[in-house]
Formats: C-alpha cells, sequence, structure tokens
C-alpha cells in the first residue's frame, strides 16, 4: 500500500504523489510566541514529527520547514502589558517551544523561518497581486480583495463567500472596499514595529508571512501544508487565496490535526484550564508524554485526562520492559525492517493507533519468547519492536531517552543491588519470607524494583 492522506482540500483520502519522485516539501504552520506553550501546541508537533519520521522511513528526502510568526497583535498587546519589548516576549517563548520540542524527542526542522526575516518576500508578493488586481493600498494598510478571487474563496473551508462575516482584522474598516477583504499588510502605529514598504511603513498581516515563507523555502507549489484545524478558516484560506490569486501552485495537500481539550472543555485562561508541559512532567516522562500525545488519530479530538496520560504512562512501559529485558539476554542488537502490518496502519492516513496496537502485540510476542528462553525468537521481536518505536520517535534505547548520567552509573548500581539479591535469594531458599520481602521492600524505597523472572530475578529503576 502507498501512503494515503486525508486532505481538506478535497475533503478525501488522497494516494500521496509527491511533485518530484523521491522527495518532498513540507511546511507546518508554528507557533505565534505570545506565551508558553500549552500541550495542544506540543500535540501538533509531535503529530509531524511523527508524520517526519514516517516520510523519511519511507525514502523519501524531506525538506520541512516550520514558521514563526515573531510579529503580531498578540504578541505586541503581551508586551505593552509586561512593560518589555516585543520581541523580547517572542523570543523567550519561541525558546520555549524549541525547548518543549526538544524534550519530546521533536526534531529539528529543515528550515525555521521568523516573519520579520522575510518582508523583502511579502514585499514582492504584495506587488504581484495588487499589479494583477487582486490586492489594493488603502491608507498605509494593502488589503486582498476577496471578490476578485470569489469563485475560489472558501474552498478549503466549505464556505460561500456571501455567508461569511468581515475579516476584522484591523480598526480601518472604512478603508476596504469590502469588509471581508483581509489585510496583507498593517499601516505603522505609534510605538509598533514597522518595516518599510512601497505602500508606507507597517508590519505584515498574519497571513500574507506564509505564503511568503513557504514560496521562498518550498518554491512556489510544494507537497504538503499542515497545521491545526483551528486555523482552516481564515488563515489557510486566505494562504490559498493570495498565493494562487499571485500565480503561485501552493500546497497540494492539506493536513489538519484535531485540538486537544482538558476534561471536555477548550483550554482557556479565564477558565484556568491551560494544561503546560511542566504540569505533566511531575506525572510522566518526556517520552510518556510523547507517547501519549503520538497514540490518538491525528484528525480526532483529544482529550486530556490524568487517567488517560496514566494509561499511556503503563503502556509505553510495557514497550520500554521487553526492550530492556530483551537486550539483557541479546543484547541491544540493530532495528529491523517495520513489519508489513505496521506499515500498512502507518500509510493508511498516520494510523498510529493501529500501528501502536502492531507494536503491542509483538512486544506481546516477544514476552512469549522471552519466558520460554528462545533467545533467536527474541532477537527478531526486538529489532521489530525497535523498528516501529523508533520510526513513532519512542525506542527506549534511543540516547534521547536515557536518563543523563544513568548509564554511568548503571554498573555501581548494579554491583550493590546484586549483592542484596543475592541476600534475599538465600533467604528465599531458607525459606524466611519475612527477610527476603523485608529486602525486596527496602529496594522499593530506594526507588528500585525487582521482578522475578524465570531466568532469576532482575531489577530497574522506578520510572515516573
Amino acid at each position: 500500500m502507498s501512503l494515503r492522506l486525508y486532505d481538506t482540500g478535497t475533503r478525501s483520502v488522497r494516494t500521496f504523489e509527491p511533485l518530484e519522485e523521491g522527495r518532498v516539501g513540507m511546511y507546518v504552520c508554528g507557533a505565534t510566541p505570545q506565551a508558553a506553550p500549552h500541550i495542544g501546541h506540543l500535540r501538533s508537533g509531535v503529530i509531524y514529527d511523527v508524520l517526519l519520521r514516517w516520510l523519511r522511513a519511507s525514502g523519501y528526502e524531506v525538506t520541512f520547514a516550520r514558521n514563526v510568526t515573531d510579529v503580531d497583535d498578540k504578541i505586541i498587546a503581551v508586551a505593552a502589558e509586561q512593560g518589555v519589548p516585543w520581541f523580547a516576549v517572542a523570543e523567550g517563548n519561541q525558546r520555549t517551544f524549541n525547548q518543549g520540542y526538544d524534550l519530546l524527542g521533536c526534531l529539528p526542522p529543515t528550515i525555521e523561518p521568523r516573519a520579520t526575516g522575510h518582508v523583502p518576500e511579502m514585499i514582492v508578493l504584495m506587488r504581484r497581486l495588487i499589479d494583477n488586481g487582486h490586492a489594493y493600498a488603502a491608507g498605509g494598510d494593502v488589503y486582498f480583495d476577496v471578490k476578485s478571487w470569489a469563485d475560489e474563496y472558501g474552498a478549503l473551508s466549505n464556505q460561500r463567500l456571501e455567508n461569511m462575516r468581515s475579516a476584522g482584522d484591523t480598526p480601518n474598516e472604512e478603508l476596504k472596499r469590502d469588509p471581508r477583504d483581509f489585510a496583507l499588510w498593517k499601516g505603522a502605529k505609534p510605538g509598533e514595529p514597522s518595516w518599510e514598504t512601497p505602500w508606507g511603513d507597517g508590519r505584515p498581516g498574519w497571513h500574507l508571512e506564509c505564503s511568503a515563507m513557504a514560496t521562498r523555502y518550498l518554491g512556489p507549489a510544494f507537497d504538503i501544508h499542515g497545521g491545526g484545524v483551528d486555523l482552516i478558516f481564515p488563515h489557510h484560506e486566505n494562504e490559498i487565496a493570495q498565493s494562487r490569486a499571485a500565480g503561485d501552485g501552493f500546497a497540494r495537500y492539506w493536513l489538519h490535526n484535531g485540538l486537544l481539550t482538558v476534561d471536555g472543555e477548550k483550554m482557556s485562561k479565564s477558565v484556568g484550564n491551560v494544561v503546560l508541559l511542566p504540569d505533566l512532567l511531575g506525572k510522566a516522562r518526556p517520552v510518556e508524554v510523547r507517547y501519549y500525545l503520538a497514540s490518538a488519530q491525528y484528525r480526532s479530538l483529544m482529550d486530556y485526562t490524568d487517567a488517560a496520560l496514566a494509561e499511556a504512562v503503563s503502556a509505553y512501559q510495557r514497550i520500554e520492559g521487553f526492550v530492556t529485558r530483551a537486550s539483557e539476554l541479546v543484547g541491544a542488537g540493530s532495528p529491523s525492517s517495520v513489519p508489513s502490518a505496521f506499515a500498512s496502519a502507518m500509510d493508511d492516513d498516520l494510523g498510529v493507533p493501529q500501528a501502536l496496537a502492531v507494536l503491542h502485540e509483538t512486544v506481546r510476542e516477544g514476552n512469549s519468547a522471552l519466558a520460554s528462553a528462545d533467545r533467536d525468537a527474541v532477537k527478531q521481536h526486538l529489532a521489530a519492536v525497535r523498528a516501529m518505536a523508533g520510526v513513532l520517535g519512542l525506542d527506549p534505547l534511543s540516547p534521547q531517552w536515557r536518563a543523563s548520567g544513568e548509564d554511568d552509573l548503571r554498573p555501581v548500581v548494579d554491583a550493590l543491588v546484586k549483592v542484596a539479591l543475592e541476600q534475599r535469594q538465600a533467604a528465599r531458599g531458607r525459606k524466611d519470607y519475612a527477610a527476603a520481602d523485608a529486602i525486596r521492600d527496602s529496594l522499593s524505597e530506594a526507588g528500585i524494583v525487582v521482578e522475578d523472572t524465570p531466568q532469576g530475578p532482575r531489577w530497574e529503576l522506578k520510572r515516573g
């Protein structure tokens, strides 16, 4: 089966056929860093990281661009409220975004362009639109004329122009030919950042920047454009309009991930239910948070609860437990190719839940092989599990997920625990079960979990 993806533009699952064989250009709308990222932002980061990994595992060379909207109404408002420069707000929060992506094992994008670094490209795009009658300057602003693109405007979001409301994106509504026209460029205001253009000083409109940056790095036509479902309108609808009206083919497949709620409610500062990554790290390790955020179908609405996170922690630890025990028996080895059932699930619109079902079934089979001490079968299952987990960014043996310093301390701790386990075994041998249990309890209090297996007792550090 070849890769198939749900395309919002056609509202159908389509076979993925890149413009250039063996190469993929992918653009994902990244952060508007007016605040630290919540777990909804990080879910999006993990989802597109899984897509990136699967494309590369499928043999594609991927150019992945994820932008930063580093100047915006919200950023300016936060800066004014805090009494700091706008760029300090954007830079500080963007660092936190990137730290979150890194902590959850997301691969870095090929390019992470910032809006403020691409004003020349925006000027060129506006000039093209004005010259061909799809945009106009008014009072220092520049607007896109939606009626000039009426036949196609609204296709992505499945709306009709006559049913749309005012864009509401500028206080200068009286300057617009039509209230639904959207701002490409906003004229300078006192105390706000601005750049010089032929139509007056000002700053970018939200939508213009993504069209300029996507085509700068991926060309006038490229393969995949991704983002949250909340961006379909107006952001992505307006990107399509201005790009295609200017003569660019733009994105061929539109992917949108579902949103994340908390206990059935949308995250909101006023409600007080915004969940940040540090809130989760007291309940789960980063790799377990990643497992949780990746585990649902990417287009689905995901509802966060502590119970759901706890289930994900247990599920990941079953994978980790097998990999640890198996590698102790046969060595870490190397990942194999993924099983065909796993590949079929991933090719079916990135079916991570079904792919995880294959992974866990392989873990169960591997545990059976461990119980019978079938080294060849253990080795085979370990290689398959590591391959599948690696595609999802979840391989327990990846250096990303090894606790800092744990490998260096392991021989020392192992020697000390070995003495205690020998004493426990001796107590069991003389049927002094109270002493044996006391030793086990002491180890547990020290953060060491002991498991009795057919091959003898084994131990590991407590997780979480």
